[in-house]
């Protein structure tokens, strides 16, 4: 197994910062349950994966850790940020929407020995005897205060008595915990808290936009153009307004994807994926979309309602500026609004330029690639087979997300038609396959 060292420096990560050095240090060098309190985009996820991969056993095919998130998308980019680092364990993603006994299936293949779960989905699966409890000695409750909110601490307390071997407990969360759960023991927790008073980093700029109608659309329009190609996600209350504001940003050229908790299970990984790998520009989502995803590289954040409360402010907000990365956030106000009173500092005024262009289209499309994990499909076999067959080189390639049946794959937009011509009726690895652009990119 990788140490800490090797693993930063495949990941090109320079050093951890002190609340991953505190954590690490807390978790390799104490017995103690920790609780870990630090802003959103801080890096908690390595904050314990890193030094919980140096406590496991891979030459055991037992389930060790238990990773319980609020929802199922970040099941899904937990599980990618885990083989990211290349520790020679193996993950995997448990969440509702699908069958429990397609997920059995998958784990006797699989035999994961770390699993990112929802909490009911894990009770489930421990119900079942699907994951023995014998061997499961880490638990990690991610986004400790969302999942008490969406009011899963019975089902967590479940999930707790029904693993009983349990040595460890880490807890985490980007707000002020209101509450600690009764099952963590709290007379021998170590509270790891790099919250500060300032809502904002000082690496996130604020600033302020009016809108002369109370209708913002126009405005919104002209703040994007403002932005060039740059990755915005725009927040809004309401998942009618979500679909109202995608539509318009729609037939005025934008590359957009709308997420929100009415869209069924694929169109939201498919809204997150696209935004994520660069292929849509602009995301426009309730606040779904401010808690529980790690998307890396989003330039600016747009209020276009102002957020319920200050929480919702933070959360949101925290969506920029992730990690070194800098970041802007912009709150847009019609006539009659006026800024909520926890925003301490007066944003700056942005005044959108009079010289504007055209909505700018993403860098990259998505590519829907007709083989998946049941041909035995490998992320290393999709670039050979865009570069010998497709004829681009590796740097017009991004992001690959191979699936059971298919393979989405992101590459630069001023390639992808030679890429479809080259490789129209050719095989992948001996199996005639199908390469098309995903339609909504068109």
């Amino acid at each position: 197994m990788k140490d800490i060292k090797q693993i930063l420096e495949k990941l090109k990560i320079a050093s951890l910062n002190a609340m991953q050095k505190q954590t690490a240090k807390a978790l390799l060098n104490t017995d103690k349950d920790i609780v870990v309190l630090s802003a959103t985009g801080s890096g908690k996820t390595f904050a314990y994966m890193l030094p919980l991969v140096q406590l496991l056993d891979e030459k055991s095919d037992e389930v060790q850790a238990v990773i319980i998130v609020p929802g199922r998308e970040l099941a899904l980019q937990s599980h990618e940020v885990f083989k990211s680092l290349g520790c020679g364990l193996r993950s995997m993603p448990l969440y509702g929407g699908r069958a429990t006994m397609d997920e059995h299936r998958q784990i006797r293949n699989i035999l994961p020995q770390v699993i990112f779960v929802t909490p009911g989905r894990l009770n489930d699966h421990l119900a079942k005897g699907n994951v023995s409890s014998d061997h499961i000695k880490y638990l990690v409750i991610d986004e400790f205060d969302k999942c008490l909110q969406m009011g899963f601490f019975k089902e967590m307390k479940d999930a707790v008595d029904n693993m009983p071997f349990i040595k460890r407990r880490i807890l985490l969360s980007a707000t002020q915990a209101e509450q600690i759960p009764s099952f963590v023991h709290l007379s021998n927790a170590q509270c790891i808290n790099c919250l500060k008073e300032e809502p904002i980093p000082n690496k996130i700029s604020l600033y302020k936009v009016d809108s002369p109608q109370k209708d913002k659309l126009d405005t919104l329009v002209k703040l994007l153009c403002s932005f060039g190609d740059a990755s915005t996600i725009v927040f809004l209350n309401y998942r009618d307004s979500v679909e109202r504001v995608s539509s318009y940003l729609a037939d005025k050229g934008f590359t957009v994807s709308s997420f929100h908790g009415g869209l069924d299970q694929r169109q939201r990984e498919s809204a997150i994926y696209r935004f994520s790998n660069g292929s849509a520009n602009v995301l426009v989502s309730t606040d779904l979309a401010s808690r529980g995803l790690d998307i890396p590289d989003v330039d600016n954040i747009i209020h276009y309602h102002l957020p319920v409360g200050e929480e919702e402010f933070v959360h949101r907000v925290g969506r920029t500026g992730r990690w070194n990365a800098s970041g802007r956030a912009f709150i847009l106000l019609g006539p009659t609004e006026h800024l909520p009173e926890y925003i301490k500092h007066t944003p700056e005024v942005y005044t959108i330029p009079d010289d504007l262009s055209q909505p700018a289209l993403p860098k990259m499309v998505t590519l829907y690639i007709g083989k998946g994990k049941k041909e035995k499909i490998s992320k290393g076999d999709i670039v050979g087979f865009l570069c010998k067959t497709g004829g681009i080189t590796n740097d017009k390639i991004g992001k690959i997300d191979v699936n059971e049946r298919y393979t989405y794959v992101a590459v630069n937009r001023d390639c992808w038609q030679k890429v479809i011509k080259n490789t129209r009726g050719q095989k992948l690895k001996g199996i005639k396959t199908i390469v098309e652009l995903v339609s909504a990119e068109q």
